[in-house]
C-alpha cells in the first residue's frame, strides 16, 4: 500500500464524542451511491473510538432494517503486517451480515464492495453461545464447533482508505464480503496457531502467514467469528481469482467480477 492516503493514521487533537449522526449519515450515503466519500474523522475525531462504535452501530443497524441478518463477527487489525501496512497498534472489530457471505468458488461481484482488498483468515464457526460468564480460553475453545478457511474482501466507503483508526472503526471496520471454504476441521484436530497460510491472487503469491501471527458482543451458536488477517491484505481488480492455501484446513477460492460500477446508470 503506498503511502499517504494509504491506510489508517494515528495522531491529531482529540476532540469531544459529537457528530455521530453526522458520521453516520456520510457513510451511509457513500455505500448507497458506491461514491467514497471524505473521512469522518473530522466529525468525531481520532482519540474516541467509543464515539467511533456509537457510528458503527448506526450503520450496521441500517442493514436489518432492510432485511440483513447478523451471522458473525470479525475481529480486525490482529495481524501485525496488516496493523503495519494501516499504521495502527491496537484491533478493531465489526459485525458481519448474511448479504456480506460467498461460498467457496463464487464469484463475487466487483461493484459491491469499494475499493476492494483481500485477506486470508481462519473461520470459527460456533457451536454455543458465548455471552456471559468467565469467557477463558477453554471456554471459548470448547464452544467452537469446527473452523474453516476464510478470505475477507475488505472495502472502504471512505474514498482513497484516507483513514485513522476511528474512521475504520466508523465504517464497520472496513467490511465488505467474507468467503468460507468447505473443509471443516475442531480444534481437536486442527491447532490454529500454527496453521500456515499462502495466498495468491490471479496465480502469483501476494500474502503469507501463519496463526501465531494473528494476535463484549455476545457471540451466539452458528455465527462465524473471523480470526483477523494471517499475512498482508492485497488489493483487487475486476476479473481476479483469489485463492489461500491454510495448512490443516485446505483452500478457499473467490472470484471477483469483471463488471465495474458506473455511477451514472
Amino acid at each position: 500500500m503506498a503511502a499517504a492516503q494509504d491506510g489508517p493514521r494515528e495522531g491529531g487533537a482529540r476532540q469531544a464524542p459529537h457528530g455521530v449522526a453526522e458520521a453516520a449519515a456520510r457513510l451511509l450515503e457513500a455505500a448507497a451511491t458506491r461514491v467514497p466519500c471524505a473521512p469522518v474523522r473530522d466529525l468525531i475525531g481520532t482519540g474516541d473510538t467509543g464515539a467511533a462504535y456509537a457510528v458503527q452501530q448506526r450503520v450496521t443497524a441500517a442493514r436489518p432494517e432492510r432485511g440483513a441478518r447478523v451471522v458473525g463477527h470479525k475481529i480486525g487489525l490482529t495481524s501485525s503486517a496488516v496493523q503495519r501496512q494501516l499504521g495502527v497498534d491496537q484491533p478493531d472489530s465489526r459485525v458481519l451480515l448474511d448479504d456480506m457471505g460467498y461460498a467457496d468458488g463464487d464469484t463475487v461481484p466487483y461493484a459491491s464492495v469499494l475499493q476492494p482488498r483481500v485477506e486470508a483468515e481462519i473461520a470459527f464457526v460456533l457451536g454455543e453461545d458465548l455471552a456471559e460468564g468467565p469467557l477463558d480460553l477453554a471456554r471459548v475453545r470448547a464452544a467452537v464447533d469446527h473452523a474453516v478457511a476464510a478470505l475477507e474482501i475488505c472495502g472502504s466507503r471512505i474514498a482513497g482508505w484516507d483513514i485513522t483508526l476511528s474512521d475504520t472503526v466508523a465504517d464497520n471496520a472496513s467490511a465488505g464480503a467474507f468467503v468460507l471454504g468447505r473443509q471443516r476441521r475442531g480444534l481437536a484436530e486442527f491447532e490454529p496457531r500454527t496453521a500456515v497460510m499462502e495466498m495468491s491472487v490471479d496465480g502469483r503469491t501476494v500474502s503469507e502467514g501463519t496463526g501465531a501471527d494473528c494476535l463484549g458482543d455476545p457471540l451466539r451458536a452458528g455465527h462465524v467469528v473471523l480470526s483477523g488477517a494471517l499475512g498482508p491484505m492485497s488489493p483487487l481488480a475486476p476479473g481476479a481469482q483469489v485463492t489461500a492455501a491454510i495448512g490443516g484446513l485446505d483452500t478457499v477460492t473467490i472470484s471477483i467480477g469483471k463488471e465495474r460500477y458506473d455511477p451514472a446508470r
